[in-house]
């Protein structure tokens, strides 16, 4: 099959997750033709059949704000063309599904039918997509696709409670490569983030408000009043400079490292002994599956569809949004047994195996043919 995969070319979760589909994919024999405005981050080998497309869009004295919309379904359009698509697959619905639309009924006045596929990832529908002023557009343009998946049945049922969507939602879970996670020999690396022993807390994510990066931080603390450990913070975004001032605040800054984007996380995870998610929503939890496949149990919130990975008491815990006190207690528990933290080791990394890559993709292209046809 020849696909275009239109997606935010970001360290998020849907940028992520269509990266890796598209890799997989071109490894199975497809050509795959990424679209989007720079190169995503995890685009990092050369396939002979994975393309780049970039969409350029040309800045004018007119504009206050660049169409990239107008600009993304014009290179849609230009690559269907050109390389003979059979379908298009938009993760994200803003803007990537109402610019789909766009292309699919220009091609369709040149007699060419290109079936679209939207994938639903979390903030597109539970936050900005109720926003009144993009809300009649993203209803409109889900509707218009030709399939509709979500990453997990807490967000199809979110999707269902907000937005009058006509056609059936497949859920199709996130997944992760597990032989690429698996946890590595490398001791001389956490010797140095822990010279002395200390365990090694891990979060990861984009650093917006809504995944209560102070909560990691004052969890952290109470943590190592009991615990000799270190935090290793991992990704940017608005939220670090609280984080940092917050750190200092609690006398926990020499103790905690930023340790920036970082295209190799599974190297970071294989010397992690827990990793913290105190989100207010996760649609899936990608971050915390990526954890648990290396191995490293999870102590999360139970928002959105973070229970439906994170099972409590087995892969890690599980506490209300903003329960730093009770997150806090399950992490000294966790990490002051080391029988319990071998077993939930365990039970993360079998947990894992249910979301393999090797499971995941032939749902995927078992779909794109039954719209291909």
């Amino acid at each position: 099959m020849r696909i275009g995969i239109v997606c935010y070319p970001t360290f998020g979760g849907s940028g992520v997750l269509a990266t890796e589909l598209g890799k997989a994919l071109a490894q199975e024999g497809h050509s795959v033709h990424f679209i989007t405005y720079q190169q995503p981050v995890r685009l990092t080998e050369f396939l002979p059949n994975l393309y780049y497309h970039e969409v350029q869009v040309p800045t004018y004295p007119l504009f206050d704000f660049p169409p990239y919309e107008t600009a993304l379904a014009s290179t849609m359009v230009d690559v269907i063309r050109n390389h003979e698509l059979d379908l298009l697959h938009v993760h994200y619905a803003i803007p990537h599904a109402s610019a789909a639309y766009m292309a699919k009924q220009i091609l369709r006045s040149e007699g060419k039918d290109i079936p679209v596929i939207t994938t639903l990832h979390g903030t597109d529908i539970t936050l900005v997509g109720r926003d009144k002023t993009y809300e009649p557009v993203v209803t409109f343009s889900i509707n218009q696709s030709d399939a509709i998946t979500a990453v997990s049945e807490n967000l199809r049922q979110e999707t269902l409670n907000h937005f009058k969507i006509k056609k059936p939602i497949e859920v199709i879970h996130n997944f992760v490569d597990t032989a690429r996670f698996r946890r590595k020999p490398i001791d001389a690396f956490r010797q140095v983030l822990a010279p002395k022993g200390e365990k090694i807390v891990v979060h990861a994510s984009n650093f917006r408000k809504i995944k209560r990066i102070p909560d990691v931080v004052r969890i952290f603390a109470a943590l190592r009043a009991a615990v000799p450990a270190k935090l290793l913070f991992v990704g940017d975004g608005p939220e670090r400079s609280t984080a940092e001032e917050l750190s200092r605040e609690l006398g926990v800054f020499d103790c905690v490292r930023f340790v920036g984007k970082q295209d190799q996380i599974e190297d970071i995870l294989s010397i992690a002994d827990l990793f913290l998610l105190t989100s207010e929503y996760e649609s899936f939890g990608l971050a915390a599956l990526e954890a648990m496949a290396a191995g490293v149990p999870v102590i999360s919130t139970d928002a959105g569809g973070l229970g439906e990975i994170n099972i409590d008491g087995k892969t890690g815990f599980t506490c209300a949004v903003g329960d730093v006190a009770g997150m806090s207690q399950r992490a000294i528990e966790l990490l002051t047994d080391e029988s319990m933290l071998q077993r939930f080791r365990e039970a993360a990394r079998e947990q894992a195996g249910a979301f393999d890559l090797s499971r995941i993709l032939p749902v995927y292209e078992a779909l794109y043919n039954k719209v291909i046809k």
